[in-house]
């Protein structure tokens, strides 16, 4: 369910028994339906005890949930566990990560052939000195293997030195944010159900025409959670590691509601994998009508918290409350 700001038909199937006395308004055995037109916003997150632990059985009344600093009413609640996924798995291929891509591909493989299910939708993207779209949506696993085995190192031709160090000569060595902007803007904006981008990189960016808030603002308006995971080889940069950091990346996953994650001895590629496959299927869903009905564009800031103090909500941090489509 997107956590943007929709005007949606939403059927509610009133599942309780009649009052004494009272007939019900349907056949025997068929919930009756209403049809109504509301502006909803839903909001999609995971809870978490100090350990670090999901917490999975929480109900609607554990939960409170405040747009701009004002409580609202959770109208629509739900565990998403088998929700339609629609992911996109996004990979460097930078001279950077030219020692770590064929783990990355193994892992990415695996990876698919778990968290995919009949329903869900995965595309494939890698990005160095450009974006390239390897794989389209699919639930094919055979087709997203072949695209991962194709990924090869991409440097810019126009750069005099082959290393992965930012220079003058190099103005478009590792575009990130582009990667990102593009994965959300075209790929994920029209579609429905739970979306989450998967991004493997040491982070940096040389070169994007987009910003780091443009590549957030492509996210959080196609309600796309970001979990990104940092994959850095010293060896690649000779030394030369300023400018070397998962801050953006930090970023970008807790704007959106995802997390970041470090791959390192203690921490596997593959390990990280399987926390983002329990996450994505360990998810609540909040739904409201926000107390301000008006649709100017500007960014709303979405706060949760549950009546346990001792739990970490983990969520998105807003939306934007974009005016409806003029219709044709």
């Amino acid at each position: 369910m997107p956590a943007g700001l929709r005007r949606a038909t939403i059927a509610i199937c009133l599942l309780t028994a009649p009052l004494p006395g009272q007939q019900p308004a349907a056949p025997p055995g068929q919930a009756p339906v209403i049809k109504v037109e509301v502006d909803v916003v839903n909001v999609l997150c995971t809870v978490r005890d100090k350990k670090g632990q999901l917490i999975t059985d929480l109900g609607k009344d554990d939960f409170e949930l405040y747009e701009d600093g004002r409580r609202q009413e959770i109208r629509y609640f739900s565990r998403e566990t088998d929700l339609p996924l629609t992911l996109g798995l996004l990979v460097d291929v930078s001279r950077s990560q030219e020692r770590l891509i064929e783990q990355q591909k193994r892992a990415a493989a695996l990876f698919f052939s778990q968290v995919l299910r009949p329903k869900d939708l995965a595309f494939l993207i890698s990005f160095g000195p450009d974006v390239q779209l390897e794989q389209d949506l699919t639930n094919s696993q055979r087709l997203l293997r072949a695209a991962l085995e194709g990924l090869r190192v991409r440097v810019d031709p126009g750069g005099l030195y082959p290393g992965p160090v930012p220079t003058a000569t190099r103005p478009r060595g590792t575009v990130l944010f582009d990667a990102v902007y593009l994965a959300a803007q075209e790929k994920l904006r029209t579609e429905v159900g739970r979306k989450a981008l998967v991004i493997i990189t040491d982070g940096v960016d040389v070169g994007s025409r987009m910003k780091l808030a443009d590549a957030i603002e492509a996210a959080q308006k196609a309600d796309a959670i970001i979990y990104s995971i940092y994959f850095f080889d010293p060896g690649a940069y000779r030394g030369f590691w300023v400018g070397v950091s998962d801050r953006d990346l930090k970023t970008m996953s807790e704007e959106t509601g995802g997390r970041l994650f470090r791959v390192g001895r203690s921490r596997a590629l593959e390990t990280i994998f399987e926390e983002i496959q329990q996450e994505l299927r360990s998810q609540y869903s909040l739904g409201y009508t926000p107390a301000s009905a008006v649709r100017d564009g500007k960014f709303r800031r979405i706060e949760i918290r549950t009546r346990r103090k001792d739990l970490r909500v983990q969520a998105r941090k807003g939306y934007y409350a974009e005016p409806p489509a003029p219709q044709p």
